[in-house]
């Protein structure tokens, strides 16, 4: 094989070169062709990039997808104060605090926010930014992207709404739309705890419907089904703006009764009593005018340290079994409010 000179060598392309330097012209012509490329796939994207000169507070760039997404050109990013002037009234304190805390502090942060558009609307955006420090470890700017999360924030709104809807039918009563037991327990807790912070009077009305056995018995479960709701319907007519009615279980329904004493109380339940007679529902096995009614235990306390709501709930319960001993259709009632 003949051997082949220097000069037939066939010479590799000089950007394939790493150990040969480029010309000066020719680094520049590099730079600044990454340079535009950079800028093409920025500007190309959703994401709208930005910086700012933390010295003088002004925008050094902004993406030209300000202006599709806000309708406010470029070149009206001037400073900060642009940013935060578009800005929903409501976040602007918050987010602006928490930005400028952050930047400070050199750490790198996130920021949701709703921003004005040049119609008058507002556009959910995140701010994610990244903080620029010198040789001495200064702040030196702030780089970043927005982002339009608007769809995001419906998405979680819808389902919050949708956890809002679960949670208030998880403390319904599935027939006749009261509030249920696991209800009845937390608006008891959080009552029996205010009424102890304040020194207040708590009362609480058991009812039970009578004979609603035989009622069953005598004209089935749909129409006795159709009865429980007109009794909650009547029940919540009769209390006050404030008051919690239940079914605690079957027939039964409980009424919290929230800084109400005994004779308030009492009248309450008076009241409930007076509308199940008067809305005249036909029982035929009833030996009340052969018409439903219904019995009733109330009890008021003022709640302490040693008082606890389970022995009030079993306290009231008596009473009840009480207004029944005693024939049906009444009220028996305890005060333990001193």
């Amino acid at each position: 094989m003949n051997s082949t000179d220097e000069n037939s060598a066939a010479p590799g392309p000089d950007f394939l070169r790493h150990d040969t330097a480029p010309a000066t012209a020719a680094v520049e012509g590099y730079l600044e062709h990454d340079a535009a490329v950079y800028r093409t796939l920025l500007e190309s994207t959703k994401a709208i990039p930005w910086k700012i000169d933390w010295a003088t507070m002004q925008f050094a760039y902004i993406g030209p997808q300000i202006e599709a997404l806000l309708g406010w050109t470029p070149a009206s990013w001037k400073t900060v104060q642009d940013w935060a002037a578009r800005m929903h009234p409501d976040d602007r304190d918050k987010v602006v605090n928490f930005c400028v805390a952050q930047s400070k502090a050199g750490t790198d942060h996130e920021a949701d926010y709703r921003a004005l558009t040049s119609k008058g609307e507002y556009v959910w955006l995140r701010d994610v930014v990244h903080v620029v420090r010198d040789a001495r470890g200064e702040v030196e700017s702030l780089v970043g992207f927005m982002f339009d999360i608007s769809e995001r924030k419906k998405t979680e709104e819808k389902l919050a709404e949708l956890q809002r809807e679960l949670e208030a039918l998880s403390f319904q009563d599935g027939l006749t739309g009261v509030g249920n037991r696991r209800q009845f327990d937390a608006v008891l807790h959080r009552e029996w705890s205010a009424a102890k912070h304040h020194g207040a009077p708590l009362s609480l009305v058991m009812v039970d419907v009578d004979f609603f056995k035989s009622y069953n018995d005598y004209y089935g479960h749909v129409q006795g089904d159709a009865c429980l709701k007109r009794i909650a319907a009547v029940l919540s007519a009769a209390v006050r703006p404030g008051d919690f009615v239940g079914r605690f279980g079957g027939e039964e329904f409980v009424l919290v009764l929230p800084n109400t004493g005994a004779e308030a109380a009492r009248q309450v339940a008076e009241r409930c009593r007076d509308r199940i007679s008067a809305a005249d529902i036909a029982h035929e096995r009833s030996p009340f005018r052969q018409t439903v009614t219904a019995s009733f235990g109330v009890g008021t306390m003022i709640p302490s340290e040693a008082a606890d709501p389970i022995a009030f709930v079993n306290l009231v319960d008596s009473q009840l079994y009480l207004a029944k001993d005693n024939g049906r259709d009444c009220i028996a009632a305890v005060n333990r409010a001193g």
